[in-house]
């Protein structure tokens, strides 16, 4: 079973995903910072691809993004620093980011190597969904790699079921229509976006993503659906710190407390 799927049958609620960039702060602490977060309690883990226009990310992630392109990062590498990964890592793995670095090494390799260093899941939010079940569903079935969808308070219920029908694992269901990082708090409009979604009795469980920074933000997320994702919030904390796994520690203990 994919680990993904299987954490959501044995963990429902409160689950953790916290999201870092490859290659960022320095190239080679993609599996230092991956180990530190399963160390520290976090449910699972989305590893950003970065990419030269994340269009859909806020200042600090684009910036996380730029400097592990300046540091060398690339695809080829980041799967270079996940192979035999699953020696240690045992929480679910995702990778995220946009379509075309995925376009230019091949689907089909992309999967393929996905699968070879153990990867759950993907997260491609500039995929459209029509595309994918033409093209390429095939292709991440043959490997076992889940595609993850997005969905937002625009998001037609019509599609929101569509995606619901064609998904496994998790649905990301971003809090509201702005990039990454510049949401303080839940507003009244997101609730009545929360509600209408659950109203939905949709068969996959959610994680909402985009404005969650600490307990307080974490928690309220998790009123709403199976648990929370956490992004920018979690750059600044690896951008900050030198010892990183002191810091990644406190971070997620300070975040998950009694739960």
């Amino acid at each position: 079973m994919n680990r993904i799927v299987s954490l959501f049958q044995h963990h429902p609620s409160h689950n953790l995903n916290v999201y870092f960039t490859a290659g960022f702060p320095k190239l080679e602490d993609t599996r230092r910072i991956l180990k530190s977060l399963q160390d520290a309690g976090a449910d699972l883990v989305e590893i950003g691809m970065p990419y030269s226009d994340p269009v859909a990310d806020g200042e600090t992630i684009q910036i996380s993004n730029q400097q592990a392109l300046e540091n060398g990062m690339s695809v080829k590498k980041l799967f270079d620093q996940l192979r035999n990964m699953r020696e240690e890592i045992t929480l679910p793995v995702l990778l995220m980011g946009y379509i075309n670095p995925v376009l230019q090494f091949g689907v089909e390799n992309f999967c393929q190597q996905c699968a070879e260093v153990g990867v759950d899941g993907l997260i491609l939010p500039d995929m459209p969904v029509d595309e994918y079940l033409e093209t390429y569903k095939p292709i991440f079935d043959q490997y076992g790699i889940l595609n993850i969808f997005l969905i937002t308070p625009q998001t037609s219920d019509k599609r929101i079921r569509q995606i619901d029908e064609n998904s496994a694992g998790f649905i990301y269901m971003v809090s509201s229509a702005s990039v990454t990082g510049s949401q303080t708090g839940v507003t009244h409009d997101m609730e009545a976006y929360f509600a209408r979604v659950n109203a939905m009795n949709l068969r996959n469980p959610r994680l909402i993503g985009f404005g969650i920074k600490d307990h307080e933000t974490f928690v309220t997320a998790c009123q709403h659906a199976a648990g929370a994702i956490i992004g920018s919030a979690f750059i600044r904390v690896v951008q900050q710190n030198e010892n990183l796994e002191e810091a990644i520690t406190t971070y997620v203990s300070s975040v998950k407390q009694g739960l």
